[in-house]
């Protein structure tokens, strides 16, 4: 039997951007704006755990401890462009029953806002949901049509997402970074 204890209780969103000339550091500093750069992040992949509870960004950074092995589904974006949008996303889709396992997508691109970028993480989380709980829709229509469309199916209860843009700055790397940290 496999222990549940790698089962996260509780998540929380954070974003962060950072800028330096170094590539890696300019990372590092979003990571400090993201309150997560005493953790060693472990990069997960999509699923939101049944039961797992969303809880404020202030709450889950007062558990983590310096060092602490953190698992988190992350996006990641950066330029070194003056003026370029550079953007990234993560998006979560919740089912209706807790008893079920949602959806988290990661997004990164530029030159969307942080209504286009955030929106359309959503729109990924909510669709890979939706395919799996059998919700009929037609890929085509809009998000905002089908976003009715899976709430309507009463197989998904909402989306959220926390986008993160900013503009490129001369003679320096711009980094952007969204999570879904898991707390255990």
């Amino acid at each position: 039997m496999i222990a549940n204890s790698f089962v996260p209780k509780r998540a929380f969103f954070t974003r962060g951007i950072g800028r330096h000339q170094a590539k890696l550091q300019s990372f590092e500093l979003a990571l400090r704006d993201a309150g997560i750069e005493k953790q060693n992040l472990v990069y997960v992949s999509s699923i939101f755990p049944p039961k797992c509870q969303l809880i404020s960004l202030e709450e889950g950074r007062a558990e983590l401890l310096p060092g602490q092995v953190t698992f988190c589904v992350m996006a990641r974006n950066a330029t070194d462009e003056k003026g370029r949008l550079v953007g990234s996303a993560v998006g979560l889709a919740f089912p209706t029953d807790n008893e079920n396992y949602g959806y988290i997508s990661e997004h990164h691109a530029f030159g969307q806002d942080e209504s286009e970028i955030g929106d359309y993480a959503e729109d990924l989380a909510a669709t890979m949901l939706a395919t799996t709980l059998g919700v009929d829709f037609d890929p085509d229509t809009g998000f905002d049509e089908r976003r009715e469309i899976y709430r309507m199916s009463g197989k998904i209860v909402d989306s959220a997402s926390a986008p993160c843009v900013t503009k490129g700055v001369s003679g320096v790397w711009t980094t952007t970074i969204s999570a879904v940290v898991f707390l255990l």
